[in-house]
């Protein structure tokens, strides 16, 4: 049974790229949002178990969905997949209880690398 899969990216080109870079025998049914109030839907409709999350965007930012989620106890696992690389950030992402924090362009072996890592793939 398909994994359900949120790419949550402002740009629509960041998450295509995000889904191109995905493993290709990974079996995920994918939904996309471009923010994130649009993410919380999903993830609150079961949409997002796994969640790629994108960390500045319009009407809500990464941030406050990783604060929504812990808050509402909403059971996914977040990776934040952000171009903002500064320590405090990633580690804030991680209180916040993002698994992992993985930098824009996004790297397929990395990626790879974090799925295998915490038992994702």
């Amino acid at each position: 049974m398909a994994i359900p899969l949120l790419i949550c990216d402002d740009s629509s080109m960041a998450r295509k790229q995000v889904a191109k870079s995905l493993p290709e025998s990974w079996d995920v049914s994918i939904t996309y949002a471009s923010n994130g109030v649009e993410a919380l839907a999903a993830i609150r409709q079961g949409k997002g178990e796994i969640v790629f999350l994108d960390l500045t965007m319009p009407e809500m930012d990464g941030f406050s969905v990783l604060d929504a989620i812990r808050k509402e106890d909403l059971k996914t696992v977040v990776i934040v997949i952000s171009g903002d690389i500064q320590p405090v950030a990633r580690e804030r992402v991680l209180q916040l209880g993002a698994i992992d924090f993985i930098k824009k362009p996004i790297d397929q072996d990395k990626l790879r690398e974090t799925l295998l890592a915490f038992g994702l793939l």
